[in-house]
């Protein structure tokens, strides 16, 4: 008898939604107990932003989405209960955000993420 496979990651859900600008979509991808930290220029290593639950990922998420920005995905690599990507954003006055996540996955969901960003000043 042979058992059921955990299910994949959806790498293609995630180019649609963040090429979409979909956050409900992408907001689908994680696990109810999520937890996304974040590092940037507002929040060092030492002191990430923190989001816990899919709730307070989606707020964020909205609010990223709701500017007036292109998003694309430009690689992602999922190898076993883990996954990576990198986005590019641009603003309509050619300001440029990149963003780089490392994901931990359980049962095809995001469960951890770490988000690294960079914008032009």
């Amino acid at each position: 008898m042979g058992t059921a496979a955990d299910p994949a990651f959806d790498t293609e859900i995630l180019r649609r939604a963040i090429e979409g600008e979909d956050p409900r979509t992408l907001v689908s991808l994680y696990a109810d107990d999520a937890e996304l930290r974040i590092v940037d220029r507002d929040a060092q290593p030492s002191r990430p932003r923190v989001l816990h639950g899919r709730d307070e990922i989606a707020r964020m998420l909205q609010d990223v989405y709701s500017r007036d920005m292109t998003h694309k995905l430009e690689q992602c690599v999922v190898q076993g209960d883990h996954a990576a990507y990198s986005e590019s954003c641009r603003y309509p006055d050619g300001v440029r955000v990149l963003s780089e996540s490392m994901l931990s996955l359980r049962d095809g969901r995001i469960a951890e993420q770490t988000l690294i960003q960079a914008w032009d000043e």
